[in-house]
């Protein structure tokens, strides 16, 4: 998980537990305090409904003393009209407190998976490259749903029984202090397992949700890749691994409802048998005179909704801790600061952009594997309206070009420049706003084809996404569909072919319209015919902006004003097609290979 740095030092890491716990609490703290009112509406129900409910054994006990004798029978009616009162108050204020937390447990699940989602959505690439996609949807579903039951539900009735237990040993204290002794006795021998085996069912909990998420990332990776997995008949093998997963999950999940469901029988046996005691001793007072049987009828209501209180407790404390591990995965992407980020200032670049780039002796190597320099001593400067093609063998840091180039990473030393401005001093949305992207894969939604289109510029009019298509040599296969450019994709735009999909990607690129321009071997998914239409295309986009062309077919490159070329994260040579062609360096070697097998294939 990507965190901020540990402050350093031992001493600091054995207050760090203490320390994260206060700030996620804080935390959840800042997504309920926007709706204070719902809060204490929630509340002052919550009060109406333990007082309501705690003056229903004092009535009961006053209409056992006034007995029920004729003679007694208006007082009776009073006492019951009474209570029905208290019973009626009691039913308005549950609705309220009902549908208050109800809705603010609603509502503060929807702004966290808002936050989680728009946090995620602008991390790093390095926070990716250590966590799985499956586990960040499991935090945006299963971790906020088990947050909703809590907040919406389960800390409702938490405070509910924890006012009736104090309220009820209050009222046990003033009719009864002997009785409420032996009660108290009772207390710890059933507070100590609560703690003990709460403890346990966070502990499980946390890693039930870990496990969960562990089988989610599973099913994800492989749906996303089910022809892959078909194509290779690995379904068995998936099957399997999935299902390990699974039970794995169910293990877990059945050790922590073991434990809670020994919380759950312990704390009843022994409140229960606490309450045959207190019953034993009352029955006693009541035989010798010492006390009313009204009083004894309220005190052992009273014992029974204390008892009943902390049983309930005993129950949503494990719901709490369960909420607690789900929380703390949710509000820790939350908490994550992105490495990449705009400083406090940051420059602001050229209007218009001219696309000038400079790279000046730039270091870089991945977070992931931090000995290996993918980028060493790298200086390139690239003119406006330049097209400079990157080529070399796998591995020889050309798409590290273009990720440093867009920041998705910054340099271990040296700098990049748009223009003059350095990209660390700049707004990363700025410097990224200026570039159009076409990867090698191209990138297409579940949406339709004009909604694909148009995610190169969202205020595009209709006629400008469709001219952005008929430059792309789009149209043509557009026009054919049955729906045009209200044609469903379907997820990845499997409905398309390679070729096809790469035409919408740099329909997209033309409609963004920017200075700069990167080309990760945009044309590779093509047959040689579409290569020629949309090649010619390309031709027409890279005309008066700067671009980047990463290339593995040199055939694609001959007319770039100049060839970098490159090996091992270092430029081995630079010049033209012909230039190169005619040293006996690298590219000449690659060009003959690449070639010759051309011609032999011809």
């Amino acid at each position: 998980m990507a965190r901020g740095n540990p402050a350093p030092g031992a001493a600091s890491d054995e207050f760090e537990p203490e320390k994260k716990n206060v700030k996620e609490l804080r935390l959840l703290w800042s997504f309920l305090s926007p709706y204070r009112k719902s809060i204490f509406v929630a509340l002052a129900a919550l009060i109406v409904t333990a007082s309501s409910t705690l003056a229903i054994p004092k009535a009961a006990g006053r209409i056992v003393d006034v007995g029920f004798s004729d003679g007694n029978l208006d007082i009776i009616n009073v006492y019951f009209l009474g209570l029905l009162g208290i019973v009626f108050i009691l039913a308005v204020a549950t609705f309220i407190r009902y549908y208050a937390v109800t809705w603010l447990g609603e509502r503060v699940v929807a702004d966290i998976r808002k936050a989680v989602y728009n946090r995620v959505i602008t991390l790093s690439p390095t926070f990716f490259e250590q966590n799985r996609s499956g586990d960040i949807i499991s935090r945006l579903t299963t971790d906020t749903t088990v947050i909703q039951t809590v907040v919406g539900s389960s800390a409702s009735v938490a405070l509910r029984h924890i006012l009736t237990f104090l309220g009820g040993l209050i009222i046990m204290a003033m009719t009864s202090p002997k009785l409420l002794s032996v009660v108290l006795v009772a207390v710890p021998v059933v507070v100590f397992p609560i703690i003990f085996l709460g403890r346990k069912v966070k502990k499980l909990s946390k890693q039930s949700q870990d496990r969960i998420a562990d089988a989610s990332a599973t099913a994800n990776e492989t749906v996303g890749a089910v022809q892959t997995v078909q194509s290779y008949t690995r379904e068995h093998y998936e099957q399997s691994r999935f299902a390990d997963f699974v039970e794995n999950a169910f293990g877990v999940a059945i050790k922590r409802t073991r434990v809670r469901a020994w919380l759950t029988a312990l704390v009843i046996l022994m409140v229960f048998g606490a309450v045959d005691l207190v019953l034993w001793v009352g029955a006693s007072d009541v035989a010798s005179g010492r006390m009313s049987g009204g009083d004894l009828t309220a005190f052992l209501i009273y014992a029974v909704l204390v008892a009943g209180a902390v049983g309930a407790l005993s129950e949503v404390y494990g719901e709490l801790q369960r909420a607690a591990g789900a929380a703390s995965r949710c509000l820790e992407i939350i908490a994550t600061e992105p490495d990449i980020r705009a400083p406090e200032a940051p420059v602001p670049l050229p209007n218009p952009v001219q696309g000038n780039i400079d790279f000046r002796h730039v270091v870089f190597a991945y977070p992931s594997q931090p000995d290996i320099k993918t980028l060493d001593n790298f200086s390139l400067s690239v003119s406006k309206g330049e097209t400079v093609a990157v080529v070399g063998p796998s591995g020889a840091g050309k798409s590290t070009v273009f990720q440093l180039l867009q920041r998705f990473y910054d340099p271990l030393s040296g700098e990049i420049l748009i223009d003059g401005v350095p990209l660390n001093k700049a707004d990363p949305e700025d410097v990224r706003r200026q570039m159009s992207v076409v990867h090698q894969e191209s990138v297409i939604f579940a949406a339709s084809i004009e909604e694909n289109i148009r995610y190169g510029r969202i205020d595009a009019t209709e006629e400008m996404v469709r001219e952005a298509a008929r430059a792309a040599q789009a149209d043509e296969f557009i026009s054919r569909l049955p729906d045009g450019m209200e044609t469903w994709l379907g997820e990845r735009g499997t409905r398309l072919s390679g070729g096809q999909k790469q035409r919408i990607a740099i329909a997209r690129a033309i409609l963004r319209d920017a200075p700069v321009l990167l080309l990760d071997e945009a044309t590779s998914a093509l047959d040689a015919e579409s290569e020629k239409l949309v090649q010619a295309a390309l031709d027409r986009l890279m005309e008066g902006r700067t671009t980047l062309v990463i290339a593995h077919r040199l055939a694609t490159v001959l007319q770039a004003d100049r060839i970098v070329v490159m090996d091992k994260g270092h430029i081995v040579d630079i010049g033209t097609h012909q230039e190169l062609q005619q040293k006996d360096g690298l590219y000449a070697r690659l060009a003959e290979l690449q070639f010759a097998d051309m011609r032999e294939t011809a």
